[in-house]
């Protein structure tokens, strides 16, 4: 039996498998593909996502294999310069090859011990007070005590679980993919540049290695829209949109995607939880979709893991929807924003120009910049001082940096004061006193997620807290 299984071995997936081994959960994921996809689509990690890559010690690994560009344009596509100060020591955006990060995240997971098996669908799944009994597509049963579907948008987790997911159909479709064309980019820079400032779902530019990015409006929406398009569908829409087809040939992938935007009515319904693409899908606007799921990998992990373990106070598993479905819900708005500010309509048009007058003011290009890389969320934990559930910063120690103390996925108080104590919770939450750090209060406690959980210097406010978020103390 396993404590846990999971269902896909995406980012999402694969980042939960991880969490979970960090605290020696018996884990299993299953992926119904035999093999990694093969398609080379670059994908962008924001901020939120690079910090936790760095807590957990895979930054630089994923770095190596990523480019590194400014945190600036997310938002509807925008130019405007990456506002000063951002509150991170990541402040810049990775792109890196989705097959790459979904390698790297793989092996970090089997690293820890996770068990991953290809070519395993779940056909269902029956659930007690004891655990989950999951059924394969050929016919096979095995036993957990939770399953979490990261099985994607189409989930059959969700599916079987008989959650609603609400929400907007895809409207209109777009082909996306990466493609050689025939002609210099110095004979055709200024026609793209012509059809984009009237149509802004439109985009080619070159990507290096002689590849070019390609992303131009279908003719409809598609029946089936996992069939991915021809490269007769490119030249297609090219020719409509454009007036020529750029002499686009050897696609190294090509792929389409809709403007469908759905939540799931609740990420967890007794002992079986969704996580990514499961529980929300939105137009790519931003960027946001991979991050929004390694995010909610992070946070689920240690919740379910202290479940398992048996140390998790009574709320603690079900705090995952209540902090991670309000920021779905904030994401899937502001790419419906997005997504009207591409419109080509008189209106939409007129307001996206004083949008972008706006922008120029630091205080709101910094807001919408917060908002798209996630480093704006604060979790409501009620009253308290303003930095109370945020996120931490990497800071400089006296002896290294915060976020390599993070990488056992553990708590943390960090104490200026060099009064306060563990004690009881040692087994689970670390202690850091460094009189020095350039911390602006006395102390904090920080959850395994890097989210300050109490600010101060009392003791029995600090133990309170520690049973709130780690249980009782062991005696």
């Amino acid at each position: 039996m396993f404590d846990v299984i999971i269902a896909g071995c995406g980012p999402t997936g694969a980042m939960l498998a991880a969490e979970l081994r960090l605290h020696e959960v018996r884990v299993l994921v299953l992926e119904r593909e035999t093999e990694p996809v093969s398609f080379v689509r670059v994908v962008g990690l924001h901020i939120r996502s690079i910090e936790l890559l760095a807590m957990r010690g895979l930054l630089d690994r994923v770095r190596a294999q990523g480019r590194q560009r400014p945190a600036a344009g997310f938002f509807a596509a925008i130019d405007k310069p990456v506002p000063a100060g951002l509150d991170s020591a990541h402040a810049y955006l990775l792109g890196i090859p989705q097959p790459v990060i979904v390698r790297l995240l793989e092996e970090h997971a089997i690293a820890l011990g996770a068990q991953v098996r290809r070519g395993c669908a779940v056909a269902g799944f029956t659930q007690d007070e004891q655990g989950v009994t999951v059924e394969l597509a050929g016919g096979e049963r095995l036993r957990a005590r939770y399953l979490v579907g990261c099985d994607g948008a189409r989930s059959t987790v969700r599916t079987r679980l008989g959650v609603g997911f609400p929400g907007e159909p895809a409207r209109n479709e777009t082909l996306m993919g990466e493609l050689a064309v025939g002609v210099p980019w110095a004979e055709i820079a200024d026609r793209v540049a012509e059809i984009q400032a009237a149509n802004r779902s439109f985009s080619l530019g070159p990507f290096g290695e002689g590849v070019y990015r390609v992303v131009v409006p279908a003719a409809g929406v598609s029946e089936d829209r996992t069939e991915p398009p021809t490269l007769e569908d490119f030249r297609q829409r090219l020719r409509a949109v454009a007036g020529t087809d750029f002499g686009v040939h050897s696609p190294r992938w090509l792929s389409r995607f809709g403007d469908a935007t759905r939540l799931a009515e609740r990420y967890r319904v007794g002992r079986v939880l969704l996580a990514g693409d499961a529980a929300h899908i939105h137009p790519p606007a931003g960027g946001q979709g991979l991050n929004l799921g390694v995010q909610d990998a992070v946070n689920l992990g240690w919740k379910l893991a202290g479940q398992v373990r048996g140390w998790a106070p009574g709320a603690l598993l079900d705090s995952y929807q209540a902090e991670r479905h309000p920021v779905a819900e904030e994401v899937l708005d502001n790419t419906r924003a997005q997504v009207a500010l591409h419109s080509p309509e008189p209106g939409a048009q007129a307001l996206r120009g004083l949008l972008a007058e706006l922008m120029d003011f630091e205080v709101v290009n910094r807001h919408l910049i917060e908002k798209i890389t996630a480093i704006g969320i604060r979790y409501d934990f009620g009253a308290g001082p303003d930095l109370l559930g945020r996120r931490l910063r990497d800071l400089d120690l006296a002896h290294g940096r915060l976020y390599e103390r993070l990488r056992r996925g553990r708590g943390l108080v960090l104490d200026r004061t060099g009064g306060l104590s563990v004690r009881g919770w040692s087994d689970r939450v670390d202690l850091i006193a460094d009189p020095v750090v350039a911390l602006g209060v006395p102390a904090v406690l920080l959850r395994p997620d890097g989210h300050v959980a109490w600010v101060g210097d009392d003791q029995r406010e600090l133990e309170q807290h520690l049973s709130r978020w780690f249980g009782e103390p062991v005696t």
